[in-house]
């Protein structure tokens, strides 16, 4: 059933048509129909075969704007670092107590944060945190002994992306409170980290697709030409 608001919003959308960035921007707030201030989405395909070692993409950038979400972070650490965990802002810091509850299925966390000594213990957990993509890696700046330097990061506006198993990167940019002007700043911050980590393996159109969608809006397809700085 599709409500009446919804319908008013899928007039505003032209499906033929390929927005400029910053029209997409502009649009993303007019079509919007929740109540509570939505989260902006971007969908990036891509022209890569995530099989390929090479060629599974994933990274992190730090939004000029942040994402208008307080993220909430573990800290697994070991007891020394726990103070240093709590004063950078850490909403949860400690070890055992923690792996025990997360075996219990509790995952009321948004990212974790491990310093490299204590991620032996942690690799029980990947049955839990995996699916969530919750699991520490040092790839995502999420392993490392500088705890407070991580969680500023995170609580700053650093977002991690990875490929899909079909090729697309789906990333939350912000919200639509935000000015147009930081939706299209931080959707081209996302979008010029993922150009600069073209595998040379990668063959033919590197950048297929962008749309941008706020929760239960409809998509707004955007011109790539316009992300190519």
């Amino acid at each position: 059933m599709i409500t009446k608001k919804r319908k008013v919003a899928n007039t505003k959308v032209d499906i033929n048509k390929a927005y400029s960035l910053k029209e997409a921007s502009t649009l993303v707030k007019e079509v919007n129909t929740t109540k509570f201030d939505s989260s902006v989405d971007l969908h990036i395909k891509l022209g890569v075969d995530p099989k390929k070692a090479d060629q599974a993409i994933r990274g992190t950038v730090s939004l000029p704007h942040g994402t208008g979400k307080t993220k909430r972070v573990l800290v697994l650490c070991t007891p020394d670092k726990v103070a240093e965990a709590t004063a950078a802002g850490a909403d949860f810091a400690g070890l055992d107590e923690y792996i025990t509850k997360i075996e219990g299925g509790w995952t009321d966390i948004d990212v974790i944060v491990a310093t490299p000594s204590v991620m032996p213990k942690i690799g029980k957990l990947g049955k839990v945190l995996g699916p969530r993509n919750l699991m520490p890696n040092p790839k995502t700046g999420t392993v490392t002994n500088d705890v407070a330097g991580a969680i500023n990061d995170l609580k700053g506006g650093k977002i991690a992306f990875k490929v899909d198993k079909v090729g697309i990167i789906h990333a939350s940019i912000g919200r639509v409170s935000f000015a147009p002007e930081k939706i299209a700043e931080n959707s081209q911050e996302l979008i010029n980290a993922i150009l600069k980590l073209k595998p040379s393996s990668s063959k033919g159109t590197y950048l297929r697709g962008v749309s941008m969608a706020s929760t239960m809006s409809p998509g707004i397809s955007i011109d790539t030409k316009s992300v190519h700085n």
